[in-house]
């Protein structure tokens, strides 16, 4: 929005605005400051109104009974955090983004999208007490159906011209702008950490990138809800994530810093990288209040939204298995809550970890809360190192 302001004062106007404030690389730090000091500056009026409302934070009884004694005290902490971190997130959208670009509008139905579905699953936990809110197969439906949306605008051409203007690709190995790439037939390049050659899908490879993409969102999505189990871990394990792909999108919209470092060009997916540190700022003043001992949680609102933008920005910037590498934590978490369901269904109610997801089992061996919480954190830094020195091995 102020993009377009300060367009038109350009233009209607005799005064002159610093092109500094049309780089995506200024926008990046001013997003990154809006949602921040957003965040810091409304978060106490927030959670004592959430506390007013009587929203508290429901524990896990049925599978892990003794998580009632090891989180009694989180019962009456308010929940619903995230619509904080949507509420900065739109509101630097706003701001800092080109509302032209057809990124920003993914992003924003993203946020919409998922956002609402989380908040109407924690307003039915907080109305109805010891109620697991939506029904399964609502959520995962609303989430299949938001992919299956960014599958379409990626597969069928129609459809992606229908939203997208004047975006295009340069693959790794053209010669700089000589040859570019349909949204159909970039959608086929997929890029292995480490390795220096994209795997094209020939054939029937746009089919089986759909696939890839409900995967990857839905499953990017309920990855970090499963992760948001203690004071700061999931909004941390975002925000070094989102360091990740903020770089890869800075780097993908500058055409000789991609080709030098073998990535591909993605005119505009500077846009990508201001959201991108938009949610870094959101999830840092987050943490101002949900750092243990946590003072709110995100909820489904937070955590089923985040997940799903990591998930779609990694779509967007053909970075799935980079998201698989950097995410780690998430994918680990995700792994824990799936073993532990079918050892228990087809091993006669054989449990592999003390409870899941596997945050939750160091609890119970003995760890504390913030050292789980700490070392998960370590463990997730340690993952981005490896995925940011894979971009310069490539």
């Amino acid at each position: 929005m102020l993009l377009l302001l300060l367009q038109a004062l350009t233009l209607h106007t005799s005064l002159k605005i610093p092109s500094v404030f049309y780089y995506s690389s200024t926008r990046m730090i001013l997003a990154a400051i809006t949602t921040l000091f957003f965040i810091i500056c409304t978060g106490s009026r927030y959670i004592n109104t959430v506390l007013f409302l009587k929203s508290g934070h429901s524990i896990r009884v049925e599978e892990c009974p003794m998580l009632a004694k090891l989180h009694q005290k989180k019962k009456h902490i308010p929940t619903m955090g995230g619509l904080l971190i949507l509420a900065s997130l739109l509101l630097a959208l706003l701001l800092w983004m080109d509302l032209h670009s057809s990124f920003t509008l993914i992003l924003f139905v993203t946020i919409i999208w998922l956002g609402v579905l989380g908040g109407i699953d924690d307003y039915l936990k907080i109305k109805h007490k010891n109620s697991k809110g939506l029904c399964v197969w609502k959520k995962f439906g609303s989430q299949f159906l938001l992919a299956i949306l960014l599958g379409l605008y990626l597969l069928w051409p129609p459809f992606s011209e229908l939203i997208h203007h004047g975006s295009w690709f340069v693959p790794p190995t053209s010669k700089i702008a000589k040859e570019m790439l349909s949204m159909k037939d970039m959608y086929t390049y997929y890029f292995i950490p480490f390795s220096k050659v994209a795997l094209i899908l020939g054939g029937g490879g746009s089919i089986i990138g759909f696939f890839i993409t409900v995967i990857v969102v839905t499953g990017s999505s309920n990855a970090v809800n499963l992760t948001d189990g203690l004071d700061g871990l999931a909004a941390g394990s975002v925000l070094l994530i989102s360091l990740v792909l903020a770089l890869v999108a800075f780097l993908s919209n500058h055409i000789e810093m991609a080709h030098y470092l073998n990535l591909l060009y993605i005119k505009g997916s500077g846009e990508i990288a201001v959201f991108m540190c938009a949610v870094i700022g959101s999830c840092l003043g987050f943490l101002w209040y949900n750092g243990y001992p946590a003072q709110v949680f995100m909820g489904d609102t937070g955590s089923l939204t985040l997940g799903g933008i990591l998930g779609t920005v990694a779509i967007l910037l053909r970075r799935e298995f980079l998201l698989a590498l950097v995410g780690g934590v998430f994918v680990i978490e995700a792994l824990s809550v799936i073993l532990q369901v079918l050892s228990y269904r087809y091993r006669n109610k054989k449990r592999i970890f003390l409870c899941a997801p596997l945050h939750h089992h160091f609890e119970f061996k003995g760890w504390s809360e913030p050292k789980v919480v700490l070392r998960f954190w370590i463990i997730g830094f340690i993952l981005v190192l490896i995925g940011v020195a894979s971009i310069k091995i490539q």
